[in-house]
């Protein structure tokens, strides 16, 4: 039996799962936390993503949980609205396309209840070595025993533990973009009815929009920066560093530092890219934001990583247990998509991709080649 391990169940993961499933794979999700993990800012399924999320039955579903908002509105540091929109919203474009916005949990509660039934997920563990030769990897895991797989893939996000393990520090790889964002999840004290605000001041500036029928809003606080060393699972000190960069804004910033304290959902992260030569080490391979994050400014990682995780289950499969032309028929149709996706966030800064550039980049790619 052809076995794979697949390391982080965010969006790839169980998206691989379950394609690798399809082509007659054993396909195992190791996951670092205790369950699936909540909170998240919204994201977006676009062009040829929603593609494969149709073949997988899922479309329908997707479409019910989508974000449902009106519009949005620019405020300044007072909270006095400078513009407002009800055909466009910054987190996800016109309001009239056929993408769907949903939040990132609601995603990734979809893909693992439809890969959980016949599947097999270890949570609460995580990888501490990989040893490979000819005939497999052989893994050790922090907490169950040692196993053999075919094939392991990294599917766990900008930090990748597979990717650092397998092609060396991630300084090497990581490209940063200026930004550091987090993103927390609180009341809806605003009274806002499926809207978002947008503020700025100087390098400091945020986002809220509701979530859950309004009862809640996720925050969005983020400053440009270069880049700064810190842990990146200090979740205090990463609050710190967001309550020292809003300190002494006005309007209702107080209360969102207020309800960051007490959020248990807590994010932070740079806006980076991730970029490698080879997405492949043998028989380790990445997919999605651990091989190739476009970052959240080109509002494209989550379609890499659903289109990324069908075209290696496609081609591993038409590979007929041949891994290394597997990886390498991956790659070859992967990478032209990943440039053109990854360049969304970079060809304008500060403003975002052009919408024509936008469109073009998320169906670069056919799911029949």
């Amino acid at each position: 039996m052809r076995n794979v391990l697949i390391s982080g169940a965010s969006v790839a993961g169980p998206a691989l799962a379950y394609w690798l499933r399809r082509h007659g794979f054993a396909a195992t999700v190791v996951e670092r936390a205790p369950a699936m993990r909540a909170g998240g800012q919204a994201i977006d399924v676009r062009g040829t993503a929603l593609d494969v999320i149709d073949r997988m039955g899922l479309l329908a579903d997707l479409r019910a949980m989508r974000t449902r908002m009106r519009g949005m509105s620019v405020v300044d540091a007072d909270g006095n609205e400078l513009s407002r929109s009800t055909e466009y919203a910054a987190s996800s474009g016109r309001l009239d396309s056929e993408d769907v916005e949903v939040l990132r949990e609601d995603l990734t509660d979809l893909l693992y209840r439809h890969t959980a039934g016949d599947g097999e997920y270890l949570f609460g563990d995580s990888i501490t070595a990989l040893d490979q030769d000819d005939s497999g990897v052989r893994v050790t895991f922090e907490r169950g025993a040692p196993r053999t797989f075919d094939i392991v893939v990294g599917a766990d996000g900008l930090h990748s533990n597979v990717r650092r393990r397998a092609f060396g520090p991630e300084a090497d790889c990581l490209h940063h973009l200026g930004t550091y964002l987090s993103v927390f999840t609180m009341e809806n004290f605003l009274g806002l009815d499926e809207w978002q605000l947008w503020f700025n001041e100087g390098d400091v500036g945020g986002a809220v929009y509701t979530a859950r029928d309004n009862t809640e809003l996720r925050v969005n606080l983020g400053f440009r920066s270069d880049p700064i060393a810190y842990d990146y699972r200090d979740v205090d000190a990463q609050r710190r560093m967001i309550a020292d960069r809003f300190a002494g804004m006005g309007w209702e910033v107080p209360r969102m530092l207020e309800g960051m304290w007490k959020a248990p959902d807590f994010y932070f992260d740079a806006m980076a890219q991730v970029k490698l030569d080879s997405w492949t080490r043998g028989r380790v391979t990445l997919v999605g934001d651990a091989g190739y994050c476009a970052s959240p400014l080109s509002g494209q990682g989550t379609s890499l990583a659903l289109v990324g995780a069908y075209v290696l289950a496609a081609e591993l499969g038409a590979a007929d247990g041949n891994h290394a032309a597997g990886l390498a028929g991956y790659e070859r149709r992967m990478r032209p998509f990943v440039a053109l996706n990854q360049a969304l966030a970079t060809e304008n800064p500060g403003r975002g991709a052009s919408e024509e550039s936008g469109e073009r980049a998320k169906r670069a790619i056919s799911l029949d080649d």
